[in-house]
């Protein structure tokens, strides 16, 4: 393997890893409510966390420059605040990870927690625990297979994840260029042996989380798809 796919895979490995941990920060909360709740605006929240997993992964990546670019709605100030840019950075990579991921997380998530017997929660509560403690001591734990087959299949999409960091990371080998890139980049160039080597990688990983995710939870799994 040469020092440039070396490269890209540590940058995958680093680039999933931050995204499995914010999609678990935001995810599981998200999953919670979804699941437990019912609010004004629920339908526009899931579908809104659903998009990303429908729509084609360059679309995602435009509407992430447009709100994150230099001159995006979020990103122009940032840049005229402090100088800096999240484009075409390994931060813009592990966002475009995080938001391509994170549906993947909510939907199994969301369908583990559905599962856990509510009579269980109202015993908690009879208890006097409040909601966020039965959530924590009641309900998360029994969802935790369910949980963790979210985590291990955001992980892996994040790992594999192309249109959108192409769009707001780019391609910077080194810098922003991950194993999808970098398979981009040597089949462009002619370099069928190391495109071959990387693609055998990606798809061992993809095998490995699939039948991790599986055991965890085959139901989650098919209500995720």
């Amino acid at each position: 393997m040469s020092p440039e796919a070396a490269s890209a895979l540590w940058l995958s490995v680093k680039v999933a890893t931050a995204a499995t941990l914010l999609n678990a920060l935001l995810g599981i909360p998200l999953a919670y409510l979804l699941a437990r709740r019912r609010f004004w605006g629920r339908g526009l929240v899931d579908l809104l966390v659903t998009l990303p997993l429908i729509l084609p992964p360059t679309v995602t990546g435009y509407y992430l420059i447009v709100l994150l670019g230099r001159r995006g709605v979020l990103g122009a100030p940032l840049f005229a605040a402090t100088g800096w840019s999240i484009a075409f950075t390994w931060y813009a990579a592990v966002v475009a990870a995080t938001v391509m991921a994170l549906p993947l997380l909510v939907r199994t998530a969301s369908a583990a927690i559905e599962s856990v017997d509510r009579d269980l929660e109202r015993a908690a509560y009879t208890l006097g625990r409040s909601e966020w403690r039965t959530a924590l001591e009641v309900t998360l734990p029994l969802a935790r297979n369910g949980l963790i087959a979210g985590l291990v299949l955001a992980f892996a999409r994040a790992l594999g994840e192309f249109g959108a960091t192409l769009m707001l990371a780019g391609n910077i080998p080194g810098k922003t260029a991950t194993v999808p890139l970098a398979i981009y980049s040597a089949v462009q160039t002619g370099e069928t042996g190391e495109a071959l080597a990387l693609v055998g990688l990606l798809t061992a990983l993809s095998c490995a989380v699939l039948l991790v995710a599986g055991r965890l939870g085959p139901a989650r799994l098919g209500g995720a798809a």
